[in-house]
């Protein structure tokens, strides 16, 4: 009885360590600048993810954001609704980068998500497709 329960442990521990790696215990990604003065940072989205899901940007100054999804047919978007902060973006992914660029104009926590859903579905953002955007003085 004891090694039954033995094995059952050996095989749920392994599910438990990647359901808390998937989780979001990822970092935040700060912006770096360029010697042009744009800040830069990539976002890769996928089965229900944007990777990174926690970006920092600095104020008034202008922002690149290169996107991409990873290969799949389910399609993909990054929505960013904040036209008081000088963002109002919605942009479709595909495995092709894009470029999307704006200038933040003022400070605060911003989601950005994938407003794409399936009648009758929960939507990708429902499903955990959403990050933030931080902007800072």
């Amino acid at each position: 009885m004891k090694m039954i329960h033995l094995m059952i442990i050996l095989m749920i521990f392994p599910l438990h360590v990647f359901a808390l790696e998937e989780a979001g215990t990822q970092e935040a990604y700060t912006a770096a600048v360029g010697a042009d003065g744009v800040q830069r940072a990539e976002i890769t989205g996928g089965e229900y993810f944007f990777r990174p899901s926690h970006i920092i940007v600095k104020k008034d100054v202008p922002v690149e954001v290169s996107v991409k999804k990873e290969s799949g047919i389910v399609p993909h978007n990054l929505v960013i609704s904040a036209p008081e902060a000088g963002m109002d973006i919605k942009e479709s992914m595909s495995s092709e980068t894009k470029a999307v660029r704006f200038t933040p104009t003022k400070a605060g926590k911003y989601p950005f998500y994938c407003d794409k859903k399936l009648p009758f579905a929960k939507s990708h953002r429902e499903k955990g497709m959403e990050g933030i955007l931080e902007v800072t003085e």
